[in-house]
């Protein structure tokens, strides 16, 4: 059974797509850490674990993650973006993309702020267009 990203990236599944290419998926977290968190997928490979994929596959995620960063960053304000890769929530390889304005904000544990739908479309759009600049 596929997991829910990979839903997600098939289209079964609504999301607020910022970025996609031909094998991997960005899109907004549904319960982001700030505004603007973005999570980043491999369309194909749906393993839990990051170092489990195969080099190529590894390479593309993060250089596709890197573009998403900068648009990211040219998109929402924030001082940094930052990474985290914990895979413990859903069984399928994913990077967090979080706007930080101070190390706390990449904080799991942290009261996550509310985003309405319509500020959620905003920005995924804001970062997609700046994505497509790139």
């Amino acid at each position: 059974m596929p997991t829910i990203f990979t839903r997600i990236a098939k289209g079964e599944i609504p999301s607020w797509k910022v970025a996609e290419n031909e094998h991997y998926y960005a899109f907004l977290d549904i319960s982001p850490l700030a505004k603007g968190h973005t999570l980043v997928i491999p369309k194909d490979v749906e393993d839990d674990y990051i170092f489990n994929l195969s080099p190529e596959v590894y390479e593309g995620l993060w250089a596709f993650a890197r573009k998403v960063a900068l648009a990211i960053r040219a998109a929402v304000p924030c001082k940094r973006v930052g990474v985290a890769v914990l895979g413990m929530e859903v069984p399928h390889t994913h990077i967090h993309l979080v706007p930080l304005q101070s190390e706390g904000d990449l904080d799991f544990r942290k009261v996550r702020p509310e985003v309405t739908p319509e500020e959620q479309k905003q920005i995924a759009d804001s970062i997609l267009k700046e994505y497509e600049k790139l």
